[in-house]
């Protein structure tokens, strides 16, 4: 092939075409670009999963926070506690702790009921909020 490559060569300079890419060259080219971006594409496929994990264990943290700081202005109402008295103005309850109720509704959703805090996962059933590694689950 190679031979073939520089009789090919040969025969263009003696005839005086100019110098340019012929087609396989310009195929080949392509062919190793498509390759590169495959294998980008492919990399890059498990960063949304990861994302969605940290944007989890960011909003359960944030969530956590604004429970404990209920729960220290408002001793003893912890089982009346819900994501309403977390996010409200109202001067009851001392709020809001947290500015608006977080939710990713294509991964993830957070609830609370009692003042357990519960996360759902796309179509996995609610289970126990039980820190940041209880969003390793999430689709």
């Amino acid at each position: 092939m190679i031979q073939t490559y520089r009789r090919i060569k040969l025969q263009r300079a003696e005839e005086g075409a100019e110098e340019g890419f012929t087609l396989i060259e310009l195929l080949i080219v392509i062919v190793v670009l498509g390759i590169l971006a495959a294998v980008v594409i492919f990399a890059l496929g498990g960063i949304t999963g990861k994302s969605a994990i940290a944007a989890c264990q960011a909003d359960g943290a944030t969530v956590s926070t604004a429970l404990s700081a209920f729960n220290a202005q408002n001793p003893g109402l912890a089982a009346s506690v819900n994501s309403t008295s977390l996010t409200s103005t109202a001067t009851t309850w001392g709020g809001p702790y947290i500015q608006s109720w977080p939710s990713n509704g294509t991964h993830y959703t957070y609830t609370m009921s009692g003042g357990v805090l519960q996360i759902a996962y796309g179509t996995i059933a609610a289970a126990p909020y039980l820190g940041p590694n209880s969003c390793a689950n999430v689709s």
